[in-house]
């Protein structure tokens, strides 16, 4: 593990026990998130709503799971399906979180949040960053926008929504169980049970992931050819097959992304970065000339300075057919009838 990367606490997601008082400070910690969940489903804290459907993905637990490469998944099947969708998140890691901004693919990611830039480069739609969803989405409902999919915001109760999606680690799922500092979840684990569809984050089919459970739906990530940051032509992932390559990761799990390329018979010199890192051209000056494999994530901070021999992995995000067809029509039933209104649904 690199030394720049934060490390999870060990007790999350292994058999050690938490430190003493973690529990106490999870329980209370549990005890704010009810009352709050609590308050908006009653409608004792306002909430507010947009004239459009409002879709959000997102998960339960601290860290990565998947969410963005589904977030790009969904809005590029909604275009198929001639929806002009536009994306709300906080963005992340910006240097002024205060500061609302539409995000393009030229923007900074420094300025707009390094998933944010993804998903505009990846997916060519209107992207606002603001720490405010509810006025996001209200931005993107006045620029033309016909539905609202929110990255991540799952516990951003104040934005009415109308479909909710569950991104499940199928690698390490819930973890130990227990709320924050005790263990990764936000939200308790029954909080899934609401929402509209879960779904479980399968990687690769050479993982050690567990396999879904009634009523979540398998997604599998699936690597693209490798692009150069700079001057190469695009190569094949398999043309690394039975090579040392160096592996970068600035994610939630980075392990996920290194297993994935092992998978694919790389001999894999692992480096991992805290989420959202900022990467310095010191962080890729590796004592070998090994090719450097990295992230979409990672790749768009370090287009600046990176070389013919760095490279960025596409990730695409497969689900069953199945799914796209219950989420269009759960999707058509939102528009036909009223609209922000599945929190209510669910208390």
């Amino acid at each position: 593990m690199s030394d720049k990367q934060r490390p999870t606490p060990r007790w999350w997601y292994g058999d050690a026990r938490p430190p003493p008082g973690a529990g106490l400070v999870a329980a209370l910690y549990g005890r704010i998130v009810a009352l709050r969940l609590g308050w908006y489903r009653r409608g004792w804290l306002p909430r507010v709503g947009v004239a459009r459907p409002v879709l959000v993905v997102g998960n339960l637990v601290a860290g990565g799971s998947g969410k963005t490469p589904l977030t790009i998944a969904v809005v590029e099947r909604l275009l198929a399906e001639g929806f002009r969708p536009g994306v709300a998140t906080r963005g992340y890691g910006r240097d002024e979180p205060a500061r609302a901004c539409w995000v393009e693919a030229s923007t900074a990611p420094a300025v707009g949040g390094d998933e944010p830039v993804l998903i505009a480069r990846r997916t060519g739609v209107k992207v606002r960053a603001d720490r405010n969803r509810a006025a996001a989405a209200k931005a993107l409902v006045a620029a033309g926008c016909d539905v609202v999919v929110c990255d991540d915001g799952l516990q951003h109760y104040r934005l009415r929504r109308d479909i909710e999606i569950e991104v499940i680690d199928g690698r390490r799922r819930y973890g130990n169980g227990a709320l924050l500092p005790a263990g990764p979840l936000r939200e308790p684990a029954q909080r899934g049970q609401d929402c509209d569809f879960r779904v479980l984050n399968l990687a690769d089919s050479g993982s050690n992931d567990i396999a879904p459970g009634f009523g979540e739906w398998p997604m599998h990530l699936h690597m693209h050819d490798a692009i150069p940051l700079r001057g190469a032509r695009v190569r094949p992932l398999t043309a690394f097959a039975g090579q040392r390559v160096h592996a970068v990761a600035g994610t939630g799990d980075p392990e996920r992304f290194f297993s994935m390329l092992r998978t694919l018979g790389m001999a894999v010199v692992p480096h991992a970065f805290a989420d959202h890192h900022r990467y310095q051209p010191d962080d890729l000056a590796f004592s070998s000339d090994l090719p450097v494999l990295m992230t979409e994530k990672d790749a768009v901070k370090c287009g600046s300075f990176g070389s013919d021999r760095h490279f960025a992995i596409p990730i695409e995000a497969q689900l069953p057919e199945a799914f796209w067809v219950a989420l269009l029509e759960r999707l058509r039933q939102v528009r036909a009838g009223q609209t922000n209104s599945s929190l209510e649904a669910s208390a």
